[in-house]
């Protein structure tokens, strides 16, 4: 099996599914919950697996949640192994990924620089940015 074929689209698709069930049914006090799976990758022969989570929160946070996950991995993999019906049940390697945090943090960063931009607009005397606030509706 080619790694990019659809068969291994949809296994990936599939034990995403599980890993997050699992994930949000597990009763380890220390995996977060707003942990999320952001992504994962089976390998074509189905016996490993890279799993990308994301979890919401500070430093403290995200290490508890990866002890957490590295302890619960047997029994997310038990479960990936009654639910889906696969040669192998892969291994579990958990990565933590901190993409939605950044993206989370450039959008703050866009609008501090957008509402500075706009008092330094006004102070010239022009008018705001019409880009700043969707949230308030447009007067006619």
């Amino acid at each position: 099996m080619r790694k990019n074929s659809n068969k291994n689209r949809r296994i990936n698709g599939e034990v995403q599914k599980v890993i997050s069930e699992a994930i949000r049914y597990s009763k380890d006090p220390r995996i977060s919950p707003f942990t999320s799976v952001m992504d994962v990758e089976v390998a074509p022969d189905l016996k490993t697996c890279k799993v990308w989570v994301s979890v919401m929160g500070n430093d403290e946070d995200r290490e508890r949640t990866a002890e957490g996950l590295k302890s619960a991995a047997g029994y997310i993999r038990s479960t990936l192994a009654k639910e889906l019906n696969m040669r192998y049940t892969p291994e579990l390697r958990f990565i933590m990924d901190d993409s939605i945090e950044y993206a989370i943090n450039m959008s703050k960063k866009i609008d501090e620089v957008t509402a500075k931009d706009n008092e330094a607009r006004l102070a010239r005397g022009e008018e705001p940015s019409e880009e700043t606030d969707d949230t308030q509706p447009e007067e006619k």
